[in-house]
């Protein structure tokens, strides 16, 4: 398989975990979220879906570098494809935490484990690629700021 056959899989990968994240945001938005108080940082609704669109395609395009380095270090790509891997579902699980079950609190202490899963996953891909590595920078800044976010939200809601 070459290099832009794994990119374009987990790109696609990626996309599809922010899809279904999606649906599990939407209905919420309008019947919850509208509703609870927000800080007055907090972005209009309509920014977060280009915005996590282009940070799913970054994650994807990183582990799709860092995957094609297998033959060349493969214990090595496969420790950081497991930390992709769990980061992803963390991903995930935030949206369900958050928005499905609509408790602020347990998604911020899942956002903590969540951005040191990231964290541990760029230091992993930039051993392996820098560039990989840089592709995860913004990543790791907006779930800084989400972070900053949710804990403001749940504190506010508390």
């Amino acid at each position: 398989m070459n290099k832009f056959t794994k990119i374009l899989i987990l790109v696609v990968t990626c996309l599809a975990i922010g899809y279904l994240s999606g649906v599990v945001t939407r209905g919420s938005i309008e019947e919850w979220f509208q509703f609870i108080k927000k800080p007055s940082f907090n972005p209009p609704n309509w920014i977060f879906q280009p915005v996590w669109s282009m940070l799913y395609i970054m994650m994807g395009i990183a582990g799709g570098l860092v995957w094609d380095k297998i033959n060349e270090k493969p214990d090595e790509v496969k420790n950081a494809l497991v930390f992709f891997a769990i980061q992803l579902g963390l991903n995930a699980l935030w949206s369900l935490l958050f928005f499905g079950l609509r408790n602020p609190l347990i998604a911020l202490i899942e956002i903590v484990l969540l951005w040191l899963m990231i964290y541990e996953t760029f230091i992993k891909f930039s051993k392996l690629n820098k560039f990989a590595g840089y592709l995860f920078i913004p990543y790791l800044l907006w779930v800084s700021f989400a972070t900053i976010l949710n804990a403001s939200i749940w504190w506010l809601n508390r």
